[in-house]
């Protein structure tokens, strides 16, 4: 029955999405609510940006569904307090529509990053507030379980560091939601595994919302109005989600009596490609006297179009990326102590950015001297 359950969050989302991306789209065109392209974006045709307004509804019309269902068939519910998961959920539901209708207005119309970010603030304190805070590192930096004086703010950052890094990767056709659909197949997977059948409903609906809009995305032809974005409306809402995901899963210890907490490194792990990527270019800008909240175009995914590879190569490749960081940790979390595991990674990561410097210096090069070889000739 459970697994009913599980498989009609992700059915009744997916069946939301194709009911109403089309109709977003028709909006969208008869409204001309349009993406335009600028020298900073990969598109080069204007692109309704809205399809990020589906996924609130529709993730939270088939986590209710299916809990009423619960309910209503008398389905046992998971070893967890019912008032506590209510009280959650709740403060969750007023966070996410914060961010939501802070995302739709600008969309439609620009917001300053200064209130989208203390938008972000006070959707975190809300997550904190009904108790969901990091009380332990499962070893990292040699720290394991944490008071609430240093866990209740490092949480309220790791919210909003994810919810931004899934707004700061939306670069490019797929790419965003691709890689939280890997993150929350495998946020699903890990709750399910636990007994936490509820965050699995929350994590299968997300997911079944992001497939036929991924679709539109990667697949849609702009010229006949097939495709679209999903703006800072999507990409804040699924940083939340993914956020409150994971930092419930740092509830869960494998091992008590250790105080080691896996679940938390894997959790972070299926997220490593925007996080790292966030603290890269903000770096990046800082080291060239730039704001860190200004755009550039100095992402991941802009560095591996400089190289020569086109839209989708680059997002098969970051998605390639993602996959083999989460295999790596996992097979890494049985011989490494976690702070090894993250120094593994960065050494990785910092290797695959020198690498792709020596291709892009090499296009480069071979520009350079193709428009000198041209000079030559005229």
């Amino acid at each position: 029955m459970i697994a009913l359950f599980l498989a009609g969050s992700f059915l009744i989302a997916l069946l939301l999405g194709v009911i109403m991306i089309p109709n977003i789209l028709l909006v969208s065109y008869r409204k001309r609510l349009f993406d335009l392209p600028d020298p900073r974006k990969v598109h080069t045709c204007p692109v309704p940006r809205l399809g990020g307004i589906s996924f609130l509804p529709a993730i939270v019309i088939a986590v209710a569904l299916i809990m009423g269902f619960r309910i209503l068939f008398q389905v046992p519910v998971e070893n967890l307090p019912l008032s506590r998961t209510l009280y959650e959920f709740l403060f969750w539901i007023v966070g996410a529509m914060m961010l939501y209708l802070i995302g739709v207005q600008d969309d439609l119309i620009g917001v300053g990053y200064r209130r989208k970010f203390l938008i972000q603030i006070l959707a975190a304190l809300l997550l904190v507030v009904c108790g969901d805070w990091i009380r332990s590192l499962g070893g990292l930096f040699g720290i394991y379980d944490l008071p609430a004086w240093l866990g209740i703010p490092l949480t309220m950052f790791l919210i909003v560091y994810i919810t931004n890094a899934i707004n700061l990767i939306d670069g490019i056709d797929g790419l965003a939601s691709g890689l939280c659909c890997i993150s929350l197949a495998m946020l699903a997977y890990m709750h399910i595994y636990v007994g936490q059948y509820i965050y699995a409903f929350l994590a299968l609906a997300t997911l079944g919302i992001l497939m036929p809009f991924w679709c539109y995305n990667v697949f849609g032809n702009a010229q006949k109005g097939h495709k679209l974005f999903m703006g800072d409306t999507g990409s804040l809402t699924l940083g939340y989600i993914l956020s409150f995901l994971v930092i419930h899963l740092s509830f869960v210890h494998f091992d008590e009596t250790a105080h080691t907490n896996p679940s938390l490194v894997i959790a972070l792990t299926t997220l490593i490609v925007p996080l790292f990527d966030v603290v890269r270019v903000v770096l990046h800008r800082i080291r060239h006297g730039k704001s860190p909240f200004l755009p550039d175009k100095n992402h991941f995914h802009h560095k591996l179009l400089r190289t020569g590879l086109r839209v989708r190569g680059v997002m098969a490749t970051i998605l390639f990326i993602a996959l083999f960081f989460i295999a790596l940790n996992l097979l890494l979390l049985s011989y490494c102590n976690v702070t090894y595991i993250l120094i593994i990674d960065i050494v990785l990561w910092i290797a695959l950015h020198l690498y792709l410097n020596v291709l892009i210096a090499r296009k480069r090069k071979a520009k350079e001297m193709l428009a000198a070889h041209h000079n030559e000739v005229v």
